[in-house]
């Protein structure tokens, strides 16, 4: 079973292009949404970085058998913190465009968004579609999936990524989502976007070197770099999955 978990603002139709290159079989993987975005609030959920990573713990147990985890931007940030949790329901795990990293300080829409009062004002203009829009597209995003995203970006999904940054500080992350990688299965790839403006490439370059995990670069791509290359990285995942030895690449060279 593969479970592909997506990130901010986002939803599932993030993985359409590689669920399409993969040419998975039904039932065969899991995308569900992320509470809050494109979904309603359970009661009692309270909207925070540890009660999504534990909601993704439930989404993998429910699973019934160990699974291969694909992450993206925080869906990335929720492999890695809930493949640290349960390493035990885990048979792999991929991550694109976000890391864990005590020396990543966030970008400036996270330090925004972290910030009360600020980030309820960046909400507040994010009601204009079309500007969202023209922002996501600046910062890389692929216009037929902004299209398909931006109107999904409703008030629940906005309180939603409130939550998330406030709860990890702007990104800032320390104690045990840290501490606890050193338990990260050793079965792990890192599919990254060459020119992504928000978590640049030598984070992504710190994070497998310390680790001793194959990096994958993708030239000229940017932060939804498994979206604008759904075959590359269709061709990465399959080759992790069938236990090919993983190497460092430079998709383009």
């Amino acid at each position: 079973m593969i479970l592909f978990v997506h990130g901010v603002p986002d939803t599932p139709v993030l993985w359409q292009p590689v669920l399409e290159a993969l040419d998975l079989a039904p039932g065969g993987f899991l995308a569900p949404a992320l509470p809050g975005f494109g979904t309603p609030i359970p009661a009692g959920f309270d909207q925070t970085k540890d009660a999504y990573a534990a909601w993704l713990v439930g989404e993998m147990e429910r699973a019934g058998r160990p699974v291969h985890l694909v992450g993206h931007d925080w869906g990335a940030l929720l492999v890695l913190r809930a493949a640290s949790l349960r390493p035990d329901l885990v048979s792999s795990w991929c991550v694109t465009n976000a890391v864990i990293d005590p020396e990543y300080r966030g970008h400036l829409t996270a330090r925004a968004w972290a910030t009360p009062w600020l980030g309820e004002f960046v909400m507040l203009l994010m009601r204009n579609r079309m500007g969202l829009q023209r922002g996501l597209l600046a910062g890389g995003m692929p216009r037929a999936l902004a299209e398909q995203d931006v109107p999904r970006i409703d008030r629940t999904m906005r309180q939603s990524i409130l939550g998330l940054y406030r709860s990890s500080n702007g990104l800032k992350f320390a104690g045990d989502w840290v501490d606890d990688l050193l338990k990260l299965p050793r079965r792990g790839q890192i599919f990254w976007g060459e020119r992504d403006p928000y978590v640049r490439l030598p984070v992504a370059e710190r994070f497998a070197r310390q680790r001793g995990l194959p990096l994958h670069i993708e030239k000229d791509a940017g932060h939804w770099a498994c979206h604008e290359r759904p075959r590359e990285f269709a061709a990465v995942l399959k080759a992790h999955w069938h236990g090919e030895p993983g190497a460092d690449s430079r998709a383009g060279d």
